[in-house]
C-alpha cells in the first residue's frame, strides 16, 4: 500500500473536447503498464495537484478507478505554459514483482569544511541517478553528505553510492557529484610562491681553496 492515495472517475470524453472536462475542475489523464491496457480517466484538479506536490515522480500512488486501484508512477505532466496548470498527466501502473528504471535524485546536506574556512570550492555534477529497482524500494532522494569533503581535491562520485540490495545503478562510477577545488585566491598565492622559488639563483659553494686572482 502507497503512501499517496487518488480517486479517479472513468473518461469518455477524448481528444479536443477535454476542454470541457478541465472547465469543470477535472483533468484528463491516462493509466497504462506492462499488464495494463491503457485506461482514460479524470481526476479532481486540486486533490491531483496536492498528490502530485506531495509524490513527485518517485512516490507510488495508488489510483482507484471504479473500485479497482493501481499502483502508478506520474510518469509525464503536461502543463499549460503560461499558467503553469495541469492539463494532462500520464500513470504508469507497476508491477510490483518486476523492477523499472527511474532516475532518484540528490539532495546535497551539510557543508565542507574546505569551503567553510574558505579554503576551497564546491563544484557539482550530477543531480540524479538512474537505477533499476522494484517499485516498492523507490525513494524520494540519495542525501550526499558534503561533510565528508575534507580535503581540496576530495571527490564524491556514483561509485561512493550504497544503495542497498537489489538496486542496481545503470550510471557510469566514475560520474562526478560533488567535489572540492581550490580557490583562485588560493591557487594565485601558490602559483607566486612557486614562482619566487623557481627565479632564486642558487648559492655556489666552493669546493678547496681559491685560486688568487693574478695582479
Amino acid at each position: 500500500m502507497s503512501n499517496f492515495s487518488l480517486d479517479a472517475q472513468p473518461r469518455q470524453i477524448t481528444g479536443k473536447k477535454v476542454s470541457q472536462l478541465r472547465n469543470k475542475g477535472l483533468v484528463p489523464a491516462t493509466v497504462y503498464g506492462p499488464k495494463t491496457a491503457p485506461i482514460n480517466v479524470q481526476v479532481p484538479y486540486r486533490a491531483l495537484e496536492v498528490t502530485l506536490m506531495k509524490a513527485g515522480g518517485t512516490n507510488l500512488i495508488d489510483l482507484t478507478v471504479d473500485g479497482t486501484t493501481h499502483s502508478v508512477l506520474t510518469r509525464a505532466v503536461q502543463r499549460d505554459v503560461l499558467k503553469r496548470t495541469i492539463l494532462h498527466v500520464d500513470f504508469f501502473a507497476v508491477d510490483l514483482t518486476a523492477k523499472i528504471r527511474t532516475e532518484i535524485p540528490f539532495h546535497l546536506v551539510g557543508e565542507s569544511p574546505v569551503v567553510a574556512q574558505k579554503r576551497g570550492i564546491l563544484i557539482t555534477g550530477a543531480n540524479s541517478v538512474s537505477v533499476e529497482i522494484l517499485p516498492s524500494q523507490l525513494i524520494n532522494f540519495i542525501e550526499i553528505d558534503l561533510s565528508k569533503l575534507k580535503n581540496v581535491g576530495d571527490t564524491i562520485s556514483i561509485g561512493d553510492l550504497q544503495l542497498g540490495e537489489g538496486i542496481l545503478i545503470m550510471d557510469e562510477p566514475e560520474e562526478m557529484i560533488a567535489r572540492i577545488v581550490q580557490t583562485s585566491a588560493a591557487r594565485s598565492e601558490e602559483e607566486l610562491e612557486d614562482s619566487i622559488v623557481t627565479n632564486v639563483e642558487p648559492e655556489v659553494i666552493h669546493k678547496g681553496k681559491q685560486e688568487e686572482e693574478d695582479f
